[in-house]
């Protein structure tokens, strides 16, 4: 019987043939990342069992981006021992404020993983990374200091679910869409622990964005991985990563078997999809956009670690060029990484969101948990182009959060209400 790409990968790490679903391995992981939250929790642990050395700094990513810049001194205290931590232990990819931004986009854009590889994070938007062909899942804190401390971590195999997309995509209509259409078929917990694989002849007009953005919604889906083939798009973003291009390491490509066995197959023909927004409070509760009908809003979020890379902010703009934001609106641009920011200014992108009326912040979760930098205050309204929109997930209990992909996040910041660019 044939494997899946996760299943392949497992099994390439574990040193056999073949795995199947529900089976428990031991792997070692190429890499195990955390935030400045999950690493502090994660150090704690460490510290409890009485472990001082890692087994492999070189395999230890920590990239501080939840409340950071630090957002007042609890935030400050936990960054500092973070900071200490990877001076102390040598850790290799240890990233600064300022040098790297969001984990989840810093991962794939600085060539920390490569494909064929597992990562770990302490975080549950891990599964980013599965654009590039890899096998990335997000895990607790104590899975990441036993990592740290064995370079092994243990999994049970997850089944696979086939999800293919065919048709030809609308005018602005992204991955976004894409992941949305397809929580509302799922729902949140239609693919538990399963590893989603993502195909169908969609996959060429995708670009890496929307793979990405596509595989970081898996989790939404309740999923532990979300998993691309590879083709040319994936080769120039891995070969052009920091890492690639000084060490060119090699890497593993990871095709599916044709006869993978699939515990889910579903098939979406997306020729006449129009763009989606999720509704609060959960992101799958999805409707067509010409189904939301005047809903005036406060506040506009585009980018972070769902939507933040630069294609998503060059559909951002395109949308704000020569326009400004409405009145009783405030729109703030978070791109996903300082890479993706310095590919903006090139592009002359941040002059044209401030001409607009926006703010172009610096690379930070920021309001997307709740965090800083955006938090929204008593009944509420925004438009957010982020991955969740759970009743308190952006600030007050009372208030509101649509999702949406940055065109029509844009559109809507424009109007002052949930629109389309069309409209504009």
């Amino acid at each position: 019987m044939g494997l899946t790409i996760a299943e392949k990968i497992i099994a390439d790490h574990a040193g056999v043939e073949s795995v199947t679903p529900g089976q428990i391995v031991n792997v070692p992981v190429d890499m195990a990342m955390a935030n400045e939250l999950s690493a502090a929790l994660a150090i704690k642990e460490l510290n409890k069992w009485g472990i001082d050395k890692l087994h492999d700094p070189t395999r230890v990513c920590l990239i501080p981006d939840h409340f950071t810049p630090n957002k007042d001194i609890n935030a400050a205290g936990i960054a500092t021992l973070v900071k200490n931590f990877a001076r102390k232990h040598n850790v290799k990819y240890y990233y600064e404020v300022g040098r790297a931004g969001i984990e989840h986009a810093v991962i794939p854009l600085e060539g920390v993983i490569l494909p064929g590889e597992i990562i770990i994070g302490g975080d549950s938007h891990t599964c980013t990374a599965g654009a590039i062909n890899s096998f990335a899942t997000g895990v607790g804190s104590t899975d990441i200091a036993a990592a740290w401390a064995t370079g092994e971590v243990w999994f049970k195999v997850p089944p696979t679910a086939r999800l293919n997309y065919t048709g030809k995509l609308r005018p602005h209509v992204y991955g976004k869409d894409l992941i949305l259409h397809t929580l509302k078929d799922l729902t949140t917990s239609g693919a538990t622990y399963m590893a989603i694989e993502y195909g169908g002849d969609v996959f060429d007009q995708l670009e890496m964005a929307d793979r990405l953005t596509m595989a970081n919604m898996a989790i939404e889906a309740g999923a532990k991985a979300g998993l691309f083939r590879f083709d040319e798009k994936t080769r120039e973003i891995v070969e052009s990563s920091e890492r690639f291009l000084k060490e060119k390491p090699e890497y593993k490509i990871v095709d599916p078997d044709p006869d993978a066995k699939y515990t889910l197959e579903r098939t979406y023909d997306i020729s006449k999809l129009e763009p989606q927004i999720a509704c609060p409070f959960s992101p799958d509760n999805v409707q067509p956009l010409s189904h939301i009908n005047n809903v005036p809003i406060d506040q506009v979020v585009i980018g972070c670690c769902t939507n933040g890379w630069l294609d998503d902010l060059e559909r951002a703009a395109d949308v704000f060029r020569g326009r400004k934001v409405h009145e009783n609106v405030r729109a703030l641009i978070f791109p996903g990484s300082q890479k993706i920011a310095m590919e903006a200014m090139d592009l002359g992108l941040p002059q044209i969101f401030i001409e607009a009326g926006c703010v172009f912040s610096s690379s930070t979760c920021g309001p997307c948990i709740g965090g800083h930098m955006g938090v929204l205050g008593e009944n509420e309204v925004c438009v957010s182009t982020t991955n969740r929109n759970f009743a308190g997930r952006m600030g007050h209990l009372s208030s509101q959060v649509y999702l949406a992909n940055p065109a029509v996040a844009a559109a809507s910041a424009v109007l002052g209400r949930i629109g389309s660019p069309e409209e504009l």
